[in-house]
């Protein structure tokens, strides 16, 4: 998969699985810096492995708070969780949820809940999904979380559980402390630091896209929350070498900062401090952002005014929609672009499945028609009770014949119904048996899906694909489409079918 990154398809472009989509029109000829997230960014993890690791160890620090000994027990279940989902706190439910916030599946621990339960719980009133009572999963680091989360309800229900609270919002709340915590107190990362090779995809094409970059006059800047020790160690692994005019990572960056504490980083005015090449913190005031130095923390604005780019001159390379993406995008002008690992994995599918896809298409193509017609029919038939009154017009021929053409048309319209759930059962399962795919609900984009369209500027799924693209691209975004437009090709629905005799008959 890799290596097609430089290799066109015969219409000139890359494979679809490696193009960038534009959401937004943007002149990569106008942009002058670039600046680049590393973690699930530049620094592509095997997900498994670091995911079972960070599971394994929040189990560890549950435990220590008091949870029953037997978590240690639960395995982590990669095929449970996928990325877009939305925690509810207070019930202990996972969801999903599509662009207009309508909770389209429900979990309640590993249990999914019926129709009824769902509509019970979401669809009485309207509802806010926003914190403190909804957490969103919008970065692969907290699948784990999640995953562990739904378990620990599970047990929960169970008598005799053992659970030090009955709280399900602070059970979510310690495994998500317990998570962050793997990660900040170094238990994970000295793991992942002693075998990198086992954690870390090198991507052989990362390298030669980003000298592509800096050769076309791009200034380069890495913006991380990972602190020195980890990303000098993680970028070694992957850049070093890798390039003879490149023999050390640095040297592709003009700005090194770490410990960004982002989205933090975008709103607050933290000042930058320089560090040394041990990590320890320098003493003098940071007054100009130099390349081959190294600084911790800083703020978007001192970015600008220090490093000599802003605006729509910068665009940003990030995987978390709203640390990396969301947040610069409305504190600043930056151009965004999003890395969405799981879209090569979509993309791939999806077309391995097209013809299914085109069915479902054509599915939903002839319910919309059965639904007009059946419409139709049932408006015609009022028209003749009211023309010839109910009883008599239940006698005429004409009645009968339409009543039994419209009988005909809606059990065609259930058998249509039934096999696109069907169809969209086999469909979901090919993505997830779950929660079906990343970035659609249904016939609707998933409320995560909704967010990339609406934040991300650029949505790729990893760095290497500029590769493929000039570094003056325009990259330009397709015709946005209202309902109306796209309808415009579907005929308007009318009394085609319905005969001359049947429609005088109607109008008495």
């Amino acid at each position: 998969m890799i290596e097609q990154a430089a290799s066109l398809e015969p219409s000139g472009q890359p494979p679809p699985e490696l193009r960038i989509y534009v959401n937004r029109n943007l002149r990569m000829g106008t942009i002058r810096a670039i600046g680049f997230d590393m973690d699930y960014t530049l620094a592509r993890y095997h997900r498994e492995r670091m995911e079972e690791v960070a599971h394994r160890l929040t189990l560890e620090k549950l435990v220590a708070r008091g949870y029953p000994a037997e978590l240690r027990a639960l395995r982590y279940d990669p095929s449970f969780v996928i990325r877009g989902l939305t925690v509810d706190k207070q019930n202990g439910n996972i969801l999903k949820l599509d662009r207009h916030n309508h909770a389209c599946r429900v979990f309640h621990g590993r249990r999914r809940l019926t129709s009824e339960e769902r509509r019970e719980t979401y669809q009485r009133e309207r509802i806010s999904f926003t914190p403190p009572r909804f957490a969103l999963i919008d970065t692969l680091f907290s699948l784990p979380e999640m995953c562990l989360f739904a378990d620990l309800v599970d047990m929960l229900d169970r008598p005799g559980h053992g659970m030090p609270t009955s709280d399900l919002a602070r059970i979510f709340d310690d495994t998500r402390e317990c998570i962050d915590e793997a990660h900040r107190d170094d238990t994970l990362k000295s793991l992942i630091k002693a075998d990198l090779p086992h954690f870390v995809d090198r991507d052989p094409l990362l390298g030669r896209t980003l000298h592509k970059l800096r050769s076309a006059g791009k200034k380069l800047f890495l913006l991380t929350n990972s602190y020195w020790d980890y990303t000098k160690e993680v970028m070694s692994y992957l850049l070093d070498g890798d390039l003879p005019e490149y023999p050390e990572w640095q040297r592709y960056f003009d700005i090194v900062i770490v410990g960004a504490k982002k989205p933090d980083f975008f709103v607050t005015q933290a000042p930058f401090v320089e560090l040394d090449e041990a990590g320890q913190a320098l003493e003098a005031p940071v007054e100009k952002l130099e390349k081959g130095h190294i600084y911790q923390g800083g703020n978007l604005r001192e970015l600008e005014r220090l490093g000599g780019a802003g605006g729509e001159e910068v665009l940003y390379v990030g995987d978390h929609i709203y640390g990396d993406i969301l947040r610069s995008k409305k504190a600043s002008l930056w151009r965004t672009a999003l890395v969405v690992e799981e879209l090569e994995d979509e993309i791939a599918k999806t077309r391995a499945h097209a013809v299914e896809f085109d069915r479902l298409v054509a599915l939903e193509e002839e319910r919309r028609r059965l639904d007009d017609l059946t419409n139709l029919q049932r408006q015609q038939l009022g028209a003749f009770e009211k023309t010839h009154g109910s009883e008599e017009a239940r006698a005429l021929p004409e009645f009968i014949h339409l009543k039994a053409q419209r009988d005909e048309a809606k059990r065609a319209l259930l058998r249509v119904g039934e096999t696109i759930d069907r169809l969209e059962g086999q469909l979901d399962a090919v993505f997830n048996p779950n929660w079906g795919m990343v970035f659609k609900e249904g016939p609707e984009n998933s409320r995560f899906g909704a967010q990339v369209e609406d934040y991300a500027c650029l949505y790729t799924s990893r760095v290497s694909t500029f590769l493929g693209y000039s570094a003056y691209q325009y990259f330009r975004s397709p015709r946005d489409l209202m309902a109306h437009e796209r309808d415009r090709v579907r005929p308007c629905p009318d009394e085609s079918e319905v005969t001359p005799e049947l429609r005088r008959a109607a109008e008495g």
